[in-house]
């Protein structure tokens, strides 16, 4: 019998802070088995799944003063030699100053998770889903040395997926719409080649995870508290908060090409 692990403790391993952040629970309640599966699943090809969320969805910080820095993940291919990497190609963007980085993504463990919720008045229970589960990996971003500004990321990737009744793997959005939700949490540091100095660095798919409660006010959706809004968040308050047409045009811009 599989033995299941309160999120509780999974949640601990990740920052010695969370009992004062908010936005911490990825799995949103559920249960997640103990046993490591990495093996049974590595076959499957994950790659489709960092780069499905439209970018000004994707919310990062950089810092402890929470200055928005924007990351597009362009291209993702696994390693045909090794199943554990997925090379990855991107771009990040902090104050219009956008960089180019290359790097791996490189799966450490897959967990099984137990769903009790399947979205909207239990839409998808019936759709014909085999299992769900948590990826979790390390990554390594190295931006160009030869641009301003650059340096490497580095930390600890979790990622919600679930398998359909085709035995395709899929993004999990199934909750999407539950208050909190979030995926693809990036959580680790940027350091800058010149300076070997360190900042705080994390970026998510609808919410900015593991960040301290008064960053992000929003319940239902995010919401950035306005004494951040000089750092970077002006923007996509304006155009998702106040609807003003001209910030949504900044917001959609596509500056990754």
């Amino acid at each position: 019998m599989k033995t299941i692990l309160s999120l509780f403790f999974i949640v601990s391993s990740f920052s010695i802070f969370s009992q004062t952040n908010c936005h911490n629970d990825i799995l949103s309640g559920e249960k997640m088995y103990e046993e490591n599966k990495k093996n049974v699943f590595l076959a499957s090809d994950f790659s489709d799944l960092w780069n499905k969320t439209d970018n000004y969805n994707v919310l990062g910080v950089l810092g402890d003063d929470f200055q928005r820095i924007k990351v597009r993940v362009i291209t993702v291919v696994k390693n045909t030699n090794n199943p554990e990497e997925y090379f990855v190609y991107g771009k990040s963007n902090v104050k219009g100053n956008v960089c180019d980085f290359i790097g791996k993504i490189i799966v450490e463990k897959i967990h099984e998770t137990k769903r009790e919720q399947f979205g909207v008045d239990n839409q998808a229970k019936d759709t014909g889903i085999k299992t769900q589960g948590l990826l979790i990996a390390k990554y390594e971003f190295f931006e160009n040395r030869n641009q301003s500004h650059t340096g490497v990321f580095t930390g600890q990737l979790r990622t919600k997926w679930y398998i359909n009744k085709d035995n395709q793997v899929k993004y999990d959005d199934i909750n999407l719409l539950s208050d909190g939700y979030f995926n693809n949490a990036f959580e680790g540091t940027w350091t800058m080649y010149n300076t070997k100095k360190s900042k705080i660095c994390k970026w998510a798919d609808y919410r900015v995870p593991n960040i301290a409660c008064d960053f992000d006010l929003g319940a239902g959706e995010f919401s950035p508290n306005e004494k951040y809004f000089d750092k970077g968040w002006l923007s996509y308050a304006k155009a998702f908060l106040s609807n003003d047409e001209q910030y949504k045009n900044e917001e959609f811009a596509e500056w990754w090409k």
